[in-house]
């Protein structure tokens, strides 16, 4: 309410008592509607940890659902975003979860929160008013009105200057109270829908935020040949980097020197070959294989266990997309690179049961 309104309200032989508790009222619809949004955000970041399958685990069990959803839509440039920047693919993927988890249960769990919400905040102003009642002045009144909401509301004395309440009758506060607080949340709550939710949010205390920093807050170092993600769930954490399952280094634009062949190998058995590897393109430095770690700090700070077992997923994968890896790093999968037929077995359903088995 403007000091024009209140004017206009005194012209019209409103008592001060009225113009006063609209005024209180009015000043706290903002933070009102801040708390509401803000406990739903934590209440519902909580709710979809539980409910939400591809939220309700560790980032490994996120992984596993983001790659089955990029094999089943099967987008080449999600699926490099994923490879080349995968925190950043992370963070779309939580934020497309969430979207869609607010818009199919907006009525049926987003607004009985809000609602819940403001109701219980209906009744503490409420009550505050009511205690407030039992002062003798309308200086009292407010900072013991302030004070009894100053554990819900960001709210104080001082957000209530501006209006003159000399004439202001406390015994008669409480029912305005009542009546115009009514109306504020009346007001508030019919703006309640999908569309304002998100715009109503500040960024931190978004649900995608929320989650994204409880999923994400762990080690994005990724292997220096084929772009795993070390799965370690503390960000600087002591120690190598690992990750269960090496893939193909083509996949992440490795060729062999001296051709525009995309390699085939797998970091876990490329370890137990007698093969070598160029670890800076710019010279003719080469390492064994065997002694990677020699290559440079960023790969001695890898423990690659040797294997000669590969994610079914991965071979699936160069073999759908060959043709675009091939177009996206200029080289093809042909001499020493030629892909083997046995991979060429695996269709996408074997590629994302194998997800479910190994992951």
């Amino acid at each position: 309410m403007s000091t024009k309104d209140i004017f206009q309200k005194y012209c019209q032989g409103a008592s001060s008592t009225a113009i006063f508790g609209e005024f209180v009222c009015n000043k706290l619809k903002d933070p009102i509607q801040q708390n509401v949004y803000k406990k739903t955000v934590r209440d519902l970041a909580d709710e979809m940890k539980t409910n939400c399958e591809s939220l309700n685990g560790n980032r490994s069990n996120l992984e596993k659902h983001i790659l089955r959803t990029l094999a089943e839509k099967q987008d080449f440039n999600a699926y490099m975003i994923y490879i080349k920047n995968p925190k950043e693919h992370f963070k779309n993927f939580i934020r497309g979860e969430v979207s869609q988890y607010i818009t199919e249960r907006f009525e049926d769990s987003v607004r009985p929160k809000m609602e819940n919400s403001i109701k219980l905040l209906e009744q503490k102003i409420t009550e505050a008013a009511h205690e407030s009642a039992k002062q003798t002045n309308v200086d009292l009144w407010l900072h013991h009105f302030t004070r009894q909401l100053s554990d819900v509301l960001v709210f104080s004395v001082n957000d209530l200057t501006g209006v003159n309440h000399d004439d202001v009758e406390v015994s008669f506060l409480e029912d305005v109270m009542k009546r115009e607080l009514s109306s504020i949340i009346t007001d508030i709550i019919s703006k309640f829908s999908t569309a304002t939710f998100p715009v109503k949010l500040e960024h931190k205390d978004r649900p995608d935020e929320i989650l994204t920093d409880h999923l994400c807050d762990c080690c994005w170092v990724q292997c220096p040949f084929c772009a795993s993600i070390c799965t370690n769930t503390i960000e600087n954490h002591p120690g190598d980097h690992s990750v269960p399952f090496h893939r193909n280094n083509g996949l992440n634009g490795w060729f062999y020197r001296g051709t525009t062949n995309l390699a085939i190998n797998i970091c876990t058995s490329a370890v137990t070959s007698d093969q070598s590897f160029y670890p800076n393109s710019s010279d003719d430095v080469k390492v064994p294989w065997k002694e990677y770690r020699k290559g440079g700090p960023k790969y001695a700070s890898w423990s690659i266990t040797p294997d000669l077992s590969v994610l079914p997923y991965w071979k699936w994968f160069v073999c759908r997309f060959q043709t675009d890896l091939e177009n996206h790093y200029e080289k093809t999968f042909e001499g020493s690179g030629k892909i083997p037929d046995e991979w060429r077995k695996y269709s996408q359903e074997e590629a994302i049961e194998s997800l479910n088995k190994y992951i």
